[in-house]
């Protein structure tokens, strides 16, 4: 029986960079309902070798954290199941290789995000766990290798940014003996107001009414600072400042005895004090609350925004395409034809689902985007473009999707863009090239036209077209076009055939 939209079970995972994150929640009235929570302490970034490789060891931990995961996750449909990896899956050389393991022992797709798309998701998780907080918000991260500063108002975000340091590389850097000197404490806190100086005129210009910290280490900081009695509520200078002289009287990370602080928090615990301690300083912050709602709370609810015909991957591509001054109408047609090819095609080659379709409206959006710098070689500089932008709901995986789809929808058609993608984005992605290339050559004349009486005969790596008669002699350019993607499309042993 299918269960009703308003009590449907969702599932968001977290791959960060020291811990692994999974919550299990029930969607009630738009609202989530936590039926389950799991956290395992995988500590991927501690497990780069010095060539930026995990470690076989730390690769085979991760691996074991997702079967688990999977066992629990089991029976549930692949499209209520998110799952994201964060900065060591994004920082690491074999990140594709663990990867494809990681999705076999999970069950489940894998994707990563970049830095500004997890900033997005985590201030999504805040902004939903602390509703009631009015006015603008700066929302701060610290995850395993990067730190996320996000202002925002209400749901949506108004500047992101992820910075290069996380309470396990700076553990790993300064303190990755156990032990605490004020020397160390020193040159992290500098290293972490570097890492800060080049936004910090701007959020502080911009300013907020409430800071407020989500994750791991902002959560162990919090109970420490309210357990000790060193803060009424949140966190302050005066309880930072308290922590960090427990730290240096303490001398190593194994003898310090503070409330609130578990013990496997204690390897990284030192590295997440002193980025703290820094952003406090560089940002002026008096007081920041601690928000239970973090990265995979922003992963359920944007879910439920997509099942709710709200996805902020199309205001993004909108926003790509109004910079960019792409023509329109153009964009329509191609879409139209692109969608007719689809719909026709989609069954005998297996694309048949609505993720799927989605990218090949959205490539019609961008797909002339580089004329904004040049004629010449357009198709190559809009695929740039695409792939090196910030394209809020995006994951990596799935930009670059799109970006190969922008690539080769003209000119030279090559298997080789195919061979680096990974996972459910890799899935029929020469197909939709293949049909978004002959939706933009019949819109050659970029004249309005239907195709109403085109017939489509699709193969398994072939594709027969059926013009009404005469058409093709009454279009020469179109005629001319296909006979020359007959011979771009026969190099990557596909059969176009026409008539």
């Amino acid at each position: 029986m299918t269960t009703p939209e308003s009590n449907k079970t969702l599932a968001a995972i977290d791959l960060g960079s020291n811990s692994f994150h999974m919550i299990v929640a029930n969607v009630v009235d738009g609202n989530i309902a936590v039926l389950d929570r799991i956290k395992e302490s995988v500590r991927m970034a501690a497990g780069l070798d010095e060539d930026r490789n995990i470690t076989p060891e730390a690769s085979e931990r991760a691996l074991e954290c997702l079967r688990q995961f999977g066992q629990r996750l089991h029976g549930l449909p692949e499209d209520a199941v998110s799952a994201v990896g964060t900065n060591t899956l994004r920082r690491a050389k074999n990140s594709a290789v663990f990867l494809r393991k990681a999705r076999k022992a999970l069950g489940y797709e894998i994707e990563t995000i970049t830095g500004l798309e997890e900033a997005r998701l985590v201030y999504l998780g805040v902004a939903h766990s602390m509703a009631g907080v009015e006015g603008k918000r700066l929302v701060v991260d610290i995850g395993g290798g990067s730190t996320e500063l996000i202002l925002g108002e209400q749901f949506n975000t108004l500047y992101r940014e992820s910075l290069h340091m996380g309470c396990v590389s700076m553990s790993q850097q300064y303190f990755s003996s156990g032990k605490i000197t004020k020397k160390a404490m020193r040159r992290a806190q500098v290293q972490a107001r570097q890492e800060l100086r080049s936004i910090r005129g701007f959020y502080k210009r911009h300013g907020w009414q409430t800071a407020i910290g989500a994750s791991g280490t902002i959560k162990a900081i919090g109970r420490v600072s309210e357990s000790m009695g060193w803060s009424d509520s949140g966190i302050t200078p005066k309880s930072l400042k308290k922590i960090r002289k427990a730290m240096r009287d303490a001398r190593h990370v194994e003898k310090l005895e503070l409330k609130g602080l578990s013990e496997r928090r204690l390897p990284v615990f030192a590295g997440g004090v002193m980025v703290l301690s820094a952003v406090f300083d560089s940002l002026g912050i008096e007081r920041m609350l601690v928000s239970d709602g973090a990265l995979r709370e922003g992963l359920l609810y944007d879910q439920i925004g997509r099942r709710h015909h709200i996805d902020v991957r199309d205001n993004a591509i909108n926003a790509f395409s109004e910079r960019f001054n792409v023509d329109r109408a153009h964009v329509e047609r191609v879409r139209r034809t692109a969608f007719k090819l689809y719909d026709v095609c989609a069954g005998a080659w297996d694309i048949n689902d609505e993720e799927k379709r989605h990218m090949l409206g959205w490539a019609a959006e961008v797909h002339e985007a580089g004329l904004a710098i040049s004629h010449n070689q357009y198709h190559k500089h809009g695929a740039y473009l695409v792939e090196y932008s910030d394209l809020a709901g995006f994951t990596r995986e799935q930009q670059k999707a799109l970006a190969i789809l922008v690539r080769l929808h003209r000119r030279k058609f090559s298997d080789k863009f195919f061979d680096d993608l990974t996972g459910d984005c890799s899935n029929g992605l020469k197909y939709l090239a293949i049909l978004f290339r002959i939706a933009v050559l019949l819109h050659r004349s970029r004249i309005d036209r239907e195709f109403e009486g085109l017939g489509l005969d699709a193969g398994s790596n072939s594709l027969k077209l059926k013009f009404p008669h005469g058409w093709l002699e009454e279009h020469p350019l179109n005629q001319a076009g296909l006979i020359e993607e007959r011979g771009y499309l026969a190099a990557a042993d596909f059969e176009l055939n026409f008539r």
